[in-house]
């Protein structure tokens, strides 16, 4: 349930107002090399987003009601971004990006191939900025309607509970199977647009303040708290709850933990 995050907050987190990486005296590296990032196309189209009938069983009030949304195509992430892609960027490792918190913190898994966390919403626009500059390209965090509409498969999807599967065993880690760590990307089964890890290994930011869905305004939702910022798709500490594809959870715009990371996405126009 939701408490699980909120628990493993209260653990591992700050609530407080840190600078962004880069600002600490560490730099990104500067070398040439080319960044490679697996991108999947997803086709746009209409869903109907939030507690739809395989969620109906689980659902929290704020996937109430389920509303009508338009995606238009866009290339998403086929995994979660890594620690290296991450130390490429801006040249700290995950344990940098822990003990600028607390060096009593945990590691949840090192490796290039792991999921980058103890990254809040900010850091990941600056590692954005970065990128961007370094690739010229256009990458950006998704929206909230875009990494759900991509979790449930896009235009393929089957209508299942998890992000390609009703058997979260089958696709993700979470606390029943994941022995309390993150795991390399890609461990388990994509789901119907071959897309890794949706469903656990860590949460994923998205671009969107928390808001509240309106039955009368199913396309043009309004942002109600600015800033709070929504997360989503469970993590290796929660529970088979947190993983589903319709569920959402928010925080401050500089929390930052230890099952937290992010996922790209870049516009098709």
């Amino acid at each position: 349930m939701k408490k699980d995050f909120t628990f493993l907050m209260l653990v591992f987190s700050v609530f407080s107002s840190v600078s962004a990486v880069g600002q600490n005296g560490i730099s990104p590296q500067n070398d040439e090399k080319s960044i490679d990032i697996d991108m999947i196309f997803v086709q746009g189209g209409t869903f109907m987003m939030g507690c739809t009938q395989e969620q109906i069983e689980y659902c929290d009030t704020d996937e109430l009601p389920s509303i009508l949304v338009e995606v238009e195509d866009f290339y998403i992430g086929k995994y979660e971004v890594t620690q290296k892609l991450w130390e490429e960027i801006m040249g700290t490792r995950v344990e940098q990006l822990r003990d600028r918190i607390d060096t009593n913190y945990l590691l949840y898994g090192q490796g290039e191939n792991y999921p980058v966390y103890y990254v809040g919403w900010q850091d990941a626009q600056l590692f954005i900025e970065r990128l961007n500059k370094k690739t010229g390209k256009k990458y950006r965090l998704p929206t909230e309607k875009e990494w759900e509409f991509a979790a449930r498969g896009g235009n393929l999807s089957k209508g299942t509970i998890y992000a390609g599967s009703n058997n979260l065993n089958e696709v993700g880690w979470y606390k029943d199977n994941s022995e309390y760590t993150t795991y390399p990307i890609g461990g388990k089964k994509p789901n119907e647009l071959g897309i890794y890890d949706m469903s656990g290994n860590v949460w994923e930011w998205v671009s969107d303040s928390f808001y509240h869905y309106d039955a009368n305004n199913t396309i043009n939702i309004q942002e109600s708290k600015e800033n709070y910022r929504i997360f989503r798709g469970g993590s290796w500490f929660g529970a088979e709850d947190n993983a589903r594809v319709s569920n959402r959870l928010y925080r401050l715009e500089e929390n930052r933990s230890g099952n937290l990371g992010f996922r790209l996405v870049m516009s098709a126009k």
